[in-house]
């Protein structure tokens, strides 16, 4: 299996990206959660003898945190232009082209997967963008809040997809498709 430059350079800026923005959520959920963030400046604020409300505190708690999601929107954005040069290459790229129909059957679930991927992270880019200028929109914001659960639930399938997809590459790699991982690499097999 060969694969062309763009075609590899297209991938690992797309995990680049794809990584990048599942470590805002990450870090969103864990080290600069508002939740635990703001109990803790309670507490250490009071320490030093300054009061502040909960309102504030995660007032304060957001603020943390608003540059790492400045990071998520940016990198949201190369996400839909690395989709739209993914779908250029899909009909100009003529490497790894094969016929889908002389497919073995696993072959053909191989594909099917990457094109719910596919499918997966261009909903995440609408949603994302919906998400975020759904007042521009004219869209209420418990309609943003719902999409964004839907967001939210579509992360879980990128989420599980990745060690999938890696796992799938040292089984391809040592069963039936010798070279699958340095082709990606450097073209050859």
């Amino acid at each position: 299996m060969k694969y062309s430059i763009p075609f590899r350079i297209w991938h690992w800026l797309n995990a680049l990206v794809v990584l990048g923005l599942l470590a805002t959520v990450f870090l969103r959920k864990t080290f600069l959660s508002w939740r635990a963030n703001s109990e803790i400046l309670l507490n250490e604020l009071a320490k030093i003898d300054i009061e502040i409300t909960s309102a504030q505190a995660k007032v304060l708690a957001k603020a943390i945190r608003a540059g790492m999601w400045e990071w998520h929107i940016l990198l949201g954005y190369a996400l839909v232009a690395l989709l739209a040069w993914r779908i250029y290459l899909m009909f100009k790229d003529s490497s790894n082209k094969e016929s889908f129909l002389s497919l073995s059957l696993h072959k053909k679930m191989v594909h099917l997967l990457y094109y719910f991927i596919y499918a997966t992270l261009i909903f995440m880019s609408i949603s994302g963008f919906i998400i975020y200028f759904y007042q521009g929109l004219g869209l209420l914001k418990t309609t943003a809040h719902d999409i964004k659960e839907l967001h939210e639930l579509a992360f879980h399938i990128i989420l599980y997809f990745i060690p999938l997809h890696l796992l799938g590459l040292v089984i391809a790699e040592f069963r039936d498709e010798k070279g699958v991982i340095s082709s990606m690499v450097h073209g050859k097999t």
